[in-house]
């Protein structure tokens, strides 16, 4: 038997999103005392939190920006060399990369960030990072639970959701998939073409860790959402009643996707207008020969299975399924005059 080579760096899973907002303190309320999580450390006009089953020491940053921004979505690696494998990587490939030293994050070891080619995003991958228990006074006597269910009951960060303008977002994608293991699960596309309007990637078992579409206002290294997790559907229209109650501004939902078959609501995080989804279920894929579901931008059914249409806009307004199509096509044929030119 001949020796195997040596194993690739992977992706393990998401790891943490850090978002500026111009109403800190605005932003934290929500998050910590309505969406319930624990509030981790604060260091000056930065906040680590993390939901009710994250042992690990963060999940969201909050950090005081004069706009809103998001400054890195980040992943963790499955073993320690893969950081410093994933650098040699990057660096053959002639993408610029740099080290971030251990507490660049409150918490986190020593991580690259990295923007990601054509899509423009900033990433940042890493291994080591604490686990600290939570205080005594909201500690769980479940195992399992870094600390006790509080406020809506958010459990866990779910996925990100990017967005890179129309003649990017296929590269990106295969990018994604080719240089850092995401498994394409579902996708939108035309079939005249074969171009990708949309796809969804994990490297778990969920469909998607992390999904990437066209942004239909043609702008590059935008995200669209942060999900985090609740329990169940039950969860979810709770959720939505006590929101509502609160004024806070929904953006689509409740409703049930057909792709990845959860329950979602998007609403707005008043601090900083950041799109947050609240999302409860979908199917798990263990099947090492999956083949990827493709959709058709004809069939409304992908996103939205029932309930509100889903926004598809960057800016929080509403798009129809019919919007959504119409917007493609206008831009299909934009990128064909382009390519006569």
């Amino acid at each position: 038997m001949t020796a195997a080579p040596q194993e690739r760096p992977q992706i393990a899973q998401c790891g943490a999103i850090a978002l500026g907002t111009p109403k800190l303190e605005t932003s934290l309320h929500f998050f910590r005392d309505i969406l319930g999580m624990e509030e981790v450390e604060r260091v000056g006009d930065t906040v680590y939190l993390r939901g009710y089953q994250e042992m690990k020491h963060h999940s969201l940053v909050l950090f005081a920006s004069d706009t809103a921004i998001v400054d890195s979505h980040s992943f963790r690696v499955r073993r320690p060399q893969d950081v410093e494998l994933f650098y040699e990587e990057f660096s053959a490939q002639g993408v610029e990369v740099a080290e971030l030293p251990a507490g660049h994050q409150a918490g986190r070891g020593t991580a690259l960030r990295f923007v990601v080619p054509y899509s423009g995003h900033a990433f940042e991958l890493y291994y080591d990072i604490d686990a600290p228990a939570a205080p005594p006074e909201i500690s769980s006597r479940l195992l399992s639970n870094s600390s006790r269910r509080r406020g809506l009951g958010v459990r866990r960060l779910d996925h990100f959701n990017i967005q890179a303008s129309p003649e990017y977002v296929g590269d990106a994608e295969r990018w994604l998939r080719d240089a850092l293991g995401f498994k394409r699960r579902e996708y939108v596309y035309v079939p005249d073409n074969d171009m990708l309007i949309a796809s969804w990637t994990s490297v778990t078992s969920q469909v998607h860790d992390l999904a990437i579409a066209m942004s239909l206002t043609g702008q590059n290294s935008q995200m669209h959402h942060v999900a985090f997790n609740l329990e169940n559907h039950s969860d979810l229209i709770v959720a939505a009643d006590t929101l509502r109650d609160l004024d806070v501004k929904f953006h689509c939902g409740p409703g049930k996707h057909g792709i990845g078959q959860a329950m979602y609501l998007y609403v707005e995080e008043p601090g900083s207008g950041h799109r947050i989804e609240l999302y409860s279920g979908n199917y798990h894929i263990f099947d090492p020969d999956w083949e990827a579901l493709g959709w058709t931008p004809m069939n409304p059914d992908g996103m939205t299975w029932f309930g509100q249409e889903l926004d598809v806009t960057q800016d929080g307004s509403m798009a129809s399924a019919t919007d959504a199509v119409s917007s493609v096509t206008s831009l299909i044929g934009q990128q064909a005059v382009a390519g006569q030119a």
